[in-house]
């Protein structure tokens, strides 16, 4: 069995497509794991000409002249940040042998009881004058934080030359598993937005994700799901094929950033009691899976199951719960992600819009429905897209120009996909709709029209803050920035260090302003009972009888979750102060449920 050993016990996942695309240059050396974006490759050439120049590195520019342009510009950035990573590492082991006060300073950010910490502590306390022991054992026993890779697995468009199809691997999400590939990496990608059959089955092509005689895996397979029936179903299919799931990142439906995934009213802790009880289980049957589709492929076969990692992440935001997911679901690592946002060191942002974020309030951040995937979009008030969307809006000129394309999936007027988000598409809707004008009550019109113009572009919008944090040109229409944080962003209000940041996550220091913030679950739970509210009441088609028991189900679901809550809440030693509060919270939202008419 693979054994990859941390140095934490927490990790920083995607964000956008911006906001972490460099955040493993910035925290590898402290073995802090992320996850970066490589949907937008013009972004990350610019990023790569950048880091080349910053780092003495010779560059030579792919343009999209390049037969395999978006794949190789991917591979090549990939092998760039890990040839930084591992320079930077160097230098950072120097550091810590010949300072003590660089060894003090990462010793206070590593989790209180690990053992890591322990022992170089105790080479401080006998004097780090034995440089030799202290080198062999730092040699030994650090691990560099993971340069991991998303994948939003339904963005994958297929591209043309000309008029003319051109083959499945060239489509955006195949090109992009292929860069990973290829790159010099031993990591993970990590594959969201649910299942795509044909982008699994590209996995095949490439010898680094089947295990090698010794049963390890150059590169891993992460599925980001939001239960234990998604998890089944999408690893047994790849375990079918001889691929390996080493890693099942558990997220909440709502709280959390980016896209939200609603689930049928199932809360995440009773997902996570499931992938608790049942995690043999998903051991056992994928593995048998395995070793029968890799004996078929005539690959080595691993004489004991792979290792496979439960993570959890969406709003989690105090020491005491990161502990409480840590020990009580027997997770192995703990997702913190938009109050990371709030940390320079971290994450690539402008300082308008980090700015904009730690002065926001709770009632600032809500799910909108600007994303052209169709799929409710967390973000926050007064960001500048908004500003100048509207004023397109205003001027009659709606949409944007949509000059990268990576969302151009609706098929709806063109073979070759529009964006929803594109002037070309909603002037045709908003032509439709004016035909219909004398048909419609006002409230209806106005209404429909907000549905068309509403959508903004996310590819040029999640990418721009990095382009102005770093003073990169930005060519074309005015856009803005895009943000999507998730709601738990509200109760942190100013930028921090990054080690007051991990600090923070391993109690050492508490960087919330106040005690207002509710649980993580209570957060989440209260979402969810909104959700069904709105999607009720705003709820404009006939209602039939499958609609009605999926209300049905959906209510039955929270009600069987909060039940769960409330006896995890008694029988927990964590959370004490809070048990009276969070127990009258349960009982609110259980009253609430149970009214809602069906």
């Amino acid at each position: 069995m693979q054994n990859n050993n941390s140095i934490h016990t927490f990790h920083i996942p995607v964000m956008g497509l911006a906001f972490t695309i460099d955040t493993p240059i910035r925290v590898a050396q402290f073995g802090i794991s992320s996850v970066i974006s490589i949907t937008d490759d013009e972004l990350i050439e610019k990023m790569r000409a950048l880091y080349s120049k910053k780092f003495g590195i010779p560059y030579q520019e792919i343009t999209t002249k390049a037969y395999d342009y978006r794949a190789e510009r991917i591979t090549h950035y990939l092998n760039l940040m890990n040839t930084i990573v591992n320079e930077k590492i160097k230098y950072f082991k120097l550091e810590l042998i010949e300072s003590k006060k660089a060894l003090e300073n990462f010793i206070s950010i590593l989790p209180n009881k690990s053992d890591l910490r322990k022992n170089l502590q105790e080479f401080i306390n006998i004097g780090i004058s034995k440089r030799e022991s202290l080198s062999q054992f730092i040699e030994k026993n650090f691990v560099k934080g993971e340069i991991d890779v998303n994948i939003m697995t339904k963005v994958d468009k297929e591209n043309f030359n000309g008029n003319e199809q051109l083959p499945i691997e060239f489509n955006d999400a195949h090109a992009s598993l292929r860069g990973f590939a290829k790159s010099e990496l031993n990591s993970s990608v990590v594959l969201s937005a649910g299942m795509n059959p044909r982008l699994y089955g590209y996995f095949e092509q490439f010898t680094d994700f089947f295990p090698d005689k010794d049963g390890i895996l150059k590169k891993k397979i992460v599925l980001k799901v939001s239960d234990f029936r998604s998890a089944i179903i999408q690893g047994n299919f790849l375990a079918k094929k001889g691929l390996w799931v080493s890693e099942y990142r558990i997220e909440s439906g709502l709280n959390c950033g980016g896209h939200a995934f609603a689930t049928d009213g199932f809360l995440l802790g009773s997902i996570l009691e499931e992938f608790k009880t049942k995690r043999e289980q998903l051991i056992q049957t994928t593995h048998e899976m395995l070793i029968k589709a890799l004996e078929a492929k005539n690959l080595p076969i691993p004489t004991e199951p792979l290792e496979l990692k439960i993570t959890a992440q969406g709003g989690v935001g105090t020491a005491e719960e990161h502990e409480f997911l840590l020990q009580n679901y027997c997770l192995d690592s703990v997702g913190w992600g938009s109050p990371f946002l709030l940390v320079p060191e971290a994450t690539s942002l402008d300082d308008e819009t980090r700015n904009l974020l730690a002065n926001a309030n709770e009632e600032d951040y809500y799910l909108s429905n600007i994303s052209p995937l169709g799929v409710p979009f967390n973000t926050v008030k007064g960001i500048s897209n908004d500003f100048w969307k509207q004023k397109r809006i205003n001027d009659n000129k709606a949409g944007s120009s949509c000059p990268k394309k990576f969302l151009a999936l609706n098929k709806e007027y063109d073979l070759h996909g529009m964006c929803t988000a594109s002037k070309k598409y909603q002037d045709i809707k908003l032509t439709e709709l004016e035909k219909l004008k004398s048909e419609l009550k006002d409230e209806a019109y106005i209404k429909l029209k907000k549905k068309i113009v509403e959508k903004a572009c996310l590819c040029v919008g999640l990418a721009n803050s990095s382009y102005i944090e770093n003073k990169i040109e930005i060519k074309g229409q005015q856009q803005g920035v895009v943000i999507c944080p998730g709601p738990n962003l509200a109760y942190f209000n100013k930028t921090v260090s990054l080690a007051d940041m991990v600090k923070h996550i391993y109690g050492s220091i508490d960087v919330l302003p106040t005690n207002n913030r509710p649980n993580v679950f209570v957060k989440e739970l209260g979402l969810y009972v909104e959700h069904l509210k709105k999607e009720i009441e705003n709820y404009s088609e006939t209602i039939t009888s499958m609609q009605q028991k999926k209300w049905a189900t959906f209510k039955a679901n929270l009600i069987k979750g909060i039940e769960y809550y409330q006896d995890l809440f008694n029988d927990t030693s964590y959370f004490l102060n809070e048990r009276v509060t969070i127990q009258k919270q349960l009982k609110s939202y259980k009253l609430q449920v149970s009214q809602i008419e069906i």
